[in-house]
């Protein structure tokens, strides 16, 4: 199953907005009054949610951007810190005319979609992270992402970027041809080697520490908030989700089997309709009187 299969039958646009400048690729699908934003993890891009957006675009207007720095969205010369990525993510928002959205966040994106909750709750429906990052600073796993991102991307060999899309997978099944040309042809742009030291900033200790979610920034989070997490999990272990499921008051956990750093593509089968469930109970909870 490729990509453009996933998305057979559905109508959408795959264009470029203006956030502030930075030059933004979206993937736009769906109806409804409210909107879902699909933000992937360090490296990554929006074909990470090739296998959710036909599911969620019958009830909303999907979203699916690179992230700054990432894919073919602008790369502009600086470290990319998580207030850099939030800054991003809002002007998109307001480019768009998104005065709130849910947000679903993989890796990276749910570090960042977790901090902007914090920050600016009035911008957020619901919270769903999905393997996210950002709550410790593990070096090993901080060297793990680094040196076989800096690889894949220094090297014109298919086989290093079939190999890190492989570290994300339970079953390397799911790392299919097609989703390894696409990271292959990204990771190879003159502007994506030029900059790849700022995005992997936050896999150096300093950095990172100074962006970490630390317990009391989860606990400013209002939004419904749902962590969903596998049990092979390549760079965080079961105990990492139920600390980030107990520090923010009222989520929800769940877990997968056989499942590595992408439960939104490895186990969509199943995360699909628990994503629109919670996606439902979150919009009539906000449409309650308090």
């Amino acid at each position: 199953m490729t990509i453009w299969n996933e998305l057979a039958g559905l109508d959408f646009t795959l264009n470029t907005v203006d956030a502030a400048g930075v030059p933004t690729r979206s993937l736009q699908a769906g109806s409804g009054d409210e909107a879902v934003v699909f933000l992937h993890g360090t490296s990554g891009h929006l074909e990470a949610f090739a296998r959710n957006i036909a599911a969620h675009a019958p009830y909303y207007r999907c979203h699916a951007i690179d992230m700054l720095g990432h894919g073919y969205t602008g790369k502009p010369d600086y470290a990319y810190e998580i207030p850099r990525y939030v800054e991003h993510l809002v002007n998109y928002l307001d480019a768009v005319g998104l005065d709130r959205a849910h947000l679903v966040g993989e890796s990276l994106g749910g570090w960042v979609a977790a901090h902007l909750a914090s920050e600016l709750p009035g911008r957020v429906l619901s919270l769903q992270l999905l393997a996210a990052g950002g709550t410790v600073a593990n070096p090993a796993v901080m060297e793990r992402i680094k040196s076989s991102t800096t690889k894949a991307v220094q090297s014109d060999d298919i086989e290093l970027t079939r190999a890190r899309l492989h570290l994300l997978m339970h079953d390397p099944a799911d790392a299919t041809e097609e989703l390894v040309e696409a990271r292959h042809r990204i990771y190879h742009q003159p502007d994506f080697v030029a900059n790849i030291h700022n995005l992997l900033s936050l896999q150096e200790m300093d950095i990172r520490q100074r962006n970490l979610l630390r317990p009391d920034r989860m606990a400013k989070i209002q939004a419904p908030t749902l962590v969903v997490w596998g049990h092979d999990n390549p760079f965080g272990d079961v105990p990492e989700a139920k600390k980030m499921a107990e520090d923010i008051r009222g989520a929800q956990l769940q877990l997968y089997p056989e499942c590595g750093h992408w439960p939104q593509h490895e186990q969509a089968a199943l995360y699909n309709p628990l994503s629109l469930a919670f996606l439902a109970k979150s919009s009539a909870q906000a449409k309650t009187p308090a």
